[in-house]
């Protein structure tokens, strides 16, 4: 059982000096930085802070990586594919450190929370000068001064590696950099307990650690006076928000806390284990004035044996009761899902049932998935015989039916008028706006740009398998 630890005041301020420092060393010029971010909403949480701390130490931030003095990545170690594109584009960056051999390169996130991947990194990749784990950045300031002042000693074989099992803290406090002045994302807990055979995030996150409910309530009530219209509260399993905290508050407590905050405000969350989401939570939901009516309850499988090898913990009939009980809490639910499909021991049979199962549940929205092998997890060293063009062709077969599923869910929006966040410029036309229903779906508009930010009344002209086309109402 790990040992939870709350930041000081004392060690933040630390950080605050370490600031301090690298603002004095870099103050003859400007210095500019980017944070390059891969991942889950959960990295975007972390890399606000990264950005929050940089502008902290002086820099400012940029898009363009050859005007960068600093270049952060922040890894993903989910999927193998997005392993491989992180490599190669931290690879990449050995052009941009020949050309200017000052650049201080870092690479932080999931990833390098592995051994197996701390050891590539350090013995492949010389242009990388600051390893650091998702536990440490709360300490960036710390780590980025470190390195630099190994710079001063001309010490550059030995970089600063600073990925240490610390999953118990708990930092508050910390600077953020937002990217939206309309979505935000409140990281209310961190860390997963449910070891699901196929997952390598508690081994990368640690175990679950919540925030106190009066440090999410303050954070909340800043974004909603700061004039945030779409608020994610975020957790690897938020319906386990509360364990370890000494006051006696779950999700549901939590989600209605906030909903008492008054304004004109979406309230969203990601992401429900099926196991964890109870009847209490849909109730609060369905009487929320606030919250969005959509769960992104993850499914994986529709077959109780292939459940049972992924540890998930619950059954096709539990999954479908959960189901029915959100529907009658919200009539008009936007469910949306996960998918894995090639799991090691999968048969045809195993994935006819998740077919029946998605056909049987009318998803809004599915992410599916082809089975990624992830060392250190037990599915890693389960036995795998279906060939990779089967699992391919299952895979085809699921996208097919999810995409006409969603296609006619979206059509029946079609002549309807809906209440509307615009919530970003698309740079494109005709439909230059972007816009979520309360419920999620991206809407495409046309119209002024000064209305992101702002509430409408949108009529659904037209719809695709993704996406909906309407005009202001």
């Amino acid at each position: 059982m790990y040992q939870r630890r709350e930041i000081t005041t004392q060690e933040r301020i630390a950080q605050e000096r370490f600031c301090e420092k690298i603002k004095e060393r870099i103050a003859r010029r400007p210095h500019y930085a980017l944070v390059d971010t891969y991942g889950c909403q959960q990295n975007e949480s972390d890399s606000e802070i990264l950005r929050g701390w940089l502008v902290r130490c002086g820099y400012e931030l940029t898009e363009d990586v050859d005007k960068a003095d600093v270049v952060v990545v922040n890894t993903c170690a989910v999927r193998e594919h997005a392993e491989k594109r992180v490599l190669g584009n931290v690879g990449a960056l050995s052009h941009n450190k020949a050309k200017d051999p000052d650049l201080i390169v870092c690479v932080g996130g999931c990833m390098t929370q592995q051994p197996v991947m701390r050891e590539k990194i350090k013995n492949s990749y010389r242009v990388v000068d600051l390893v650091f784990g998702p536990h440490e950045v709360w300490q960036f300031p710390e780590l980025l001064l470190g390195t630099m002042e190994r710079r001063d000693r001309r010490d550059r074989k030995r970089r600063l590696i600073a990925a240490a099992p610390s999953e118990g803290v708990v930092a508050e406090g910390l600077p953020r950099r937002r990217d939206s002045g309309v979505k935000a994302w409140l990281s209310i807990m961190n860390g997963c307990d449910n070891f699901c055979s196929y997952c390598i995030v508690p081994y990368v996150r640690g175990r679950e650690r919540s925030r106190r409910p009066a440090d999410v309530l303050a954070e909340a009530r800043a974004l909603v006076a700061g004039g945030y219209r779409d608020i994610t509260l975020l957790g690897q399993n938020v319906n386990s928000y509360g364990k370890g905290l000494d006051e006696a508050v779950d999700f549901p407590d939590l989600l209605a806390h906030i909903d008492e905050i008054d304004g004109d405000y979406v309230l969203r969350f990601m992401t429900s284990h099926p196991k964890d989401a109870t009847d209490k939570l849909f109730r609060v939901m369905g009487g929320s004035g606030h919250c969005a009516h959509h769960i992104h309850l993850p499914l994986q499988s529709g077959s109780d044996r292939i459940l049972k090898r992924m540890n998930r913990r619950y059954d096709r009939a539990a999954y479908l009761e959960k189901v029915a009980a959100a529907r009658k809490a919200m009539p008009d639910l936007v469910l949306t899902t996960d998918i894995i499909v090639g799991f090691p021991g999968e048969t045809e049979a195993d994935f006819r049932d998740t077919l029946s199962l998605v056909e049987e549940v009318g998803f809004d929205a599915m992410f599916t998935f082809l089975f990624s092998p992830r060392t250190g997890t037990p599915a890693a060293s389960m036995p795998d015989p279906v060939s990779r063009a089967e699992k391919q062709a299952w895979f085809d077969e699921l996208l097919a039916l999810a995409n006409r599923i969603s296609g006619e869910k979206h059509a029946a929006y079609v002549g309807g008028t809906y209440r509307v966040l615009v919530d970003g410029e698309t740079g494109q036309t005709p439909y230059n706006l972007s816009a979520r229903t309360r419920g999620g779906r991206l809407v495409h508009l046309a119209g002024d740009p000064a209305l992101v930010g702002r509430f409408v009344q949108a009529r659904i002209t037209a719809s695709s398998t993704w996406a909906l086309d309407g005009e202001l109402a």
